[in-house]
C-alpha cells in the first residue's frame, strides 16, 4: 500500500522539477527526498522521473500518475474533514422516531431550527409507535425517539416535552359543543373512541383513569391506533374522544375541543436516546431542543 507521505513528496517534486527545491519546500533533506521517490517507484514497479546532467521530467507513466496522485490526496484530505466533522457532531445524519400526536407539540419546529443551526446533519423523521420506539432505540435502529411516556428504563435519556392536558373532543354540533368546559358524566352515555393500548399503553391508560376518576363507565365501540384517526371519526359523528389539547391544532372541521371540568391529567411526551450510544449529533440535536423548551417550560 502506498503511503500518502511519498504522493506528498512526488507532486512537490513534480510541481519544484528540481529536488533541491522540493526538499526545502518539504522542509526535508535531499536524500530522504531521493529515498521517498526510489521507495514510491519500486511500489508502482514503474519509473517516474528521468535527469540527466542537463534535464529533469515526468516519464509518461509519471505525468499520468502525478495526476491520479492529486486527486487520491484530495480525496483523503476531504474524507479526513468528513471524519472530523462528524466526530465533531457538525457533520452526519440523525434518524428520530415520533408519533402522530408528537407533531402538535414543537417537533416540526425544533427539527426546522436544528437543520438551520446544523445544515450538515441529515435529519429523517420516523413514525413509529412510543413502543416500538424504545425498542429499537435499544438496538441501535434509532438515534432519538418522541414518545408518550412519562419516565423510561435507565439505560435511555429522556427530555420532558411542553405540558400537553386531557381534554374532550366532540363533534361540532355535539350538544355540549357550545359550553366552556365539559362534565364528564353528562356523557356517560355516549359512545368512545379509545386509543389502542397496544400502540399507547399510556395514553390509554391516561383515559382509563379519568373515567375512574368521574366514577363513569363507558360504551367504548371504536379503537384507533391513530389520533388523526380518532379526531376523523369524531367528525363523522361517530363518538367522543378524550385527548391531548395539542391535537386541537389539526384543524379538522366538525370537531369542537372542550377542557373537562375537574380534571388535570398531563398527557407525558418526551423525546428520548439511548444513553449507551455516544453520537456527537445526538448531544448537539438535544442541547438545541433544550434551548428551545425552556422558555416554553418556564412559562
Amino acid at each position: 500500500m502506498i503511503k500518502t507521505h511519498l504522493l506528498r513528496y512526488f507532486i512537490v517534486l513534480a510541481e519544484e522539477m528540481h529536488f533541491g527545491r522540493a526538499a526545502a519546500r518539504l522542509s526535508i533533506s535531499q536524500p530522504p527526498l531521493s529515498s521517498a521517490i526510489k521507495a514510491l517507484e519500486e511500489e508502482l514497479q514503474v519509473r517516474l522521473i528521468e535527469r540527466d546532467s542537463k534535464r529533469f521530467f515526468l516519464t509518461p507513466a509519471g505525468a499520468s500518475f502525478l495526476s491520479d496522485a492529486r486527486e487520491i490526496l484530495e480525496r483523503v484530505h476531504k474524507a479526513k474533514l468528513s471524519t472530523q466533522a462528524v466526530a465533531s457532531g457538525s457533520k452526519g445524519s440523525l434518524d428520530i422516531g415520533f408519533t402522530a400526536s408528537s407533531i402538535y407539540r414543537l417537533i416540526p419546529e425544533i427539527v426546522r431550527s436544528f437543520s438551520q443551526f446544523a445544515p450538515q446533519i441529515e435529519v429523517t423523521l420516523k413514525e413509529v409507535s412510543s413502543t416500538d420506539q424504545l425498542h429499537q432505540l435499544l438496538a441501535g435502529q434509532l438515534d432519538l425517539g418522541v414518545v408518550n411516556v412519562p419516565t423510561v428504563r435507565l439505560d435511555l435519556d429522556y427530555l420532558p416535552l411542553i405540558k400537553d392536558q386531557m381534554i374532550i373532543c366532540l363533534p361540532a354540533d355535539h350538544p355540549q359543543a357550545g359550553q366552556s368546559e365539559v362534565e364528564l358524566p353528562l356523557l356517560r352515555e355516549e359512545t368512545f373512541i379509545m386509543p389502542a393500548r397496544d400502540v399507547s399503553p399510556t395514553h390509554y391508560d391516561n383515559v382509563v383513569s379519568i373515567f375512574n376518576g368521574c366514577e363513569i363507565h363507558p360504551r367504548v365501540r371504536h379503537a384507533t391506533r391513530q389520533w388523526m384517526s380518532t379526531i376523523a371519526l369524531v367528525s363523522k359523528g361517530m363518538g367522543v374522544a378524550i385527548m391531548p389539547s395539542s391535537l386541537r391544532q389539526s384543524g379538522l372541521a366538525g370537531t369542537k375541543f372542550l377542557p373537562i371540568k375537574g380534571v388535570d391529567v398531563d398527557a407525558p411526551a418526551g423525546f428520548v436516546w439511548n444513553k449507551q450510544v455516544r453520537k456527537p449529533a445526538v448531544t448537539m440535536f438535544v442541547a438545541h431542543a433544550k434551548l428551545m423548551l425552556s422558555p416554553i417550560q418556564t412559562n
